[in-house]
């Protein structure tokens, strides 16, 4: 079977933009949460999320092609780019058809949306810009990284909600085993911090209100957590066939090895008791990466910091790992990020290819009350150094989907 390495990253989020920026900021435990500034946040029951900061999208892209994009479509564009040099990667050199494109997002456009609603209301339709629905569609974000890097090979944008950019890293893998590309752009992007957005979820009461406390309000696995942080950003990766990559002498960063998809077919936000739909899913991922449960040594979580998911994700670990699963280490970076729902599984895809290069289980920060359903080593507030040959990343989604990555050494 074909193997399937990453050679690239990049990155747009809360804690930092660019590989450097980020993975240093992830490894010393630093909090992207504070007080909302996008809007006025006083109207709402939740007044923190992270927001990406110092962004200049003058940097990266065109500021007339820039004006035609909705920002989680600019994220995107902007972390391919940076992968892409990351990778080194000779776009001039490929066979283009050869070149994919895979990108998540759980929403799309929700800024344009709301923008151009709002001048429907208010000075009626023929003021609706004519770029309103290429802005705001989803697979706006595939199709403006296809046109910037010519990629014309297989293409294609996956919504499952929060686990929607892990199923495009997840069909990327399966897309380059089964020779339909030797290249892959794949991740996601997700800019949903606007009012409407952020109305709904607080009407759900699904985020945190400890808003007295930005730093500390995400707490995954602790006894207090009392919602998530809605987060934004976007995360890529370059993903090439091994071979593919060795004859360009690629710099390796892990190998992709493993993909698990279900469903938990049991409610529409709510996932299954004890967690049964992301146990199967995990141990699909092990089972396709053909990885005995006893040598990962590494999880990344999709601990939201939310009552139901932090208890049946880690029931789901102990199903699959048994005694093992007290052995091994499941982080929660959302604690740092925050939550970029659509996105999230590329920014934890991609902290964890860098965790197995590096040899670092990074942190679950402000974490301060044990909660008994919630008994493993989630790396409690600083991250540790340890060898990680195996590791899984986890996302979970409204609609019961549940997604996993295997990630492995490069040997």
């Amino acid at each position: 079977m074909r193997r399937i390495v990453v050679t690239g990253v990049g990155m747009v989020t809360p804690v930092g933009i660019g590989k450097e920026e980020f993975w240093t900021n992830i490894k010393s435990g630093k909090c992207g949460i504070d007080r909302l500034t996008r809007f006025d946040p006083e109207p709402f029951t939740t007044k923190v999320a992270a927001e990406v900061k110092d962004f200049e999208v003058e940097k990266y892209i065109d500021k007339k092609e820039a004006k035609r994009m909705d920002l989680f479509v600019q994220y995107a564009v902007t972390s391919a780019k940076i992968a892409l040099e990351d990778s080194k990667l000779d776009l001039e050199k490929e066979d283009k058809n050869r070149i994919g494109v895979y990108i998540g997002s759980g929403i799309g456009g929700m800024t344009t949306l709301e923008d151009q609603h709002s001048k429907l209301v208010d000075k009626g339709p023929g003021r609706v810009s004519p770029f309103f629905i290429p802005m705001m569609i989803s697979n706006m974000a595939v199709g403006q990284v296809a046109i910037m890097t010519g990629a014309k090979g297989i293409n294609s944008t996956t919504v499952s909600a929060c686990a929607s950019s892990t199923n495009a890293i997840g069909e990327a893998l399966w897309a380059i085993q089964r020779d339909a590309a030797d290249v892959i752009i794949a991740g996601g992007a997700e800019a949903t911090i606007t009012p409407l957005a952020f109305a709904g979820f607080c009407s759900m009461k699904a985020m945190t209100t400890r808003n007295d406390d930005p730093k500390g309000c995400c707490t995954p696995f602790d006894a207090t957590r009392d919602g998530f942080v809605m987060g934004e950003g976007s995360g890529i990766m370059i993903l090439e066939e091994l071979e593919h990559a060795k004859a360009r002498g690629a710099n390796i960063i892990c190998e992709l090895v493993g993909y698990g998809c279900t469903n938990d077919a049991y409610d529409i936000v709510a996932p299954a008791e004890d967690g049964e739909g992301g146990a199967r899913c995990m141990q699909m991922a092990l089972d396709t990466g053909n990885i005995n449960p006893n040598d990962v040594q590494y999880i990344n979580a999709h601990g939201t910091s939310t009552p139901y998911n932090d208890k049946f994700e880690t029931a789901a670990i102990k199903t699959v790992f048994g005694e093992h699963a007290y052995k091994l280490k499941a982080s929660s970076t959302k604690s740092m990020t925050g939550h970029l729902l659509g996105a999230a599984g590329a920014i934890e895809g991609i902290i964890t290819a860098l965790a197995i290069q590096d040899g670092f289980a990074p942190p679950t920060i402000g974490y301060k009350t044990p909660d008994p359903d919630c008994d493993l080593d989630y790396v409690v507030n600083k991250g540790v150094d340890c060898d990680i040959d195996y590791a899984l990343s986890n996302s979970l989604g409204f609609g019961g989907h549940n997604a996993t990555i295997a990630m492995a050494k490069y040997r």
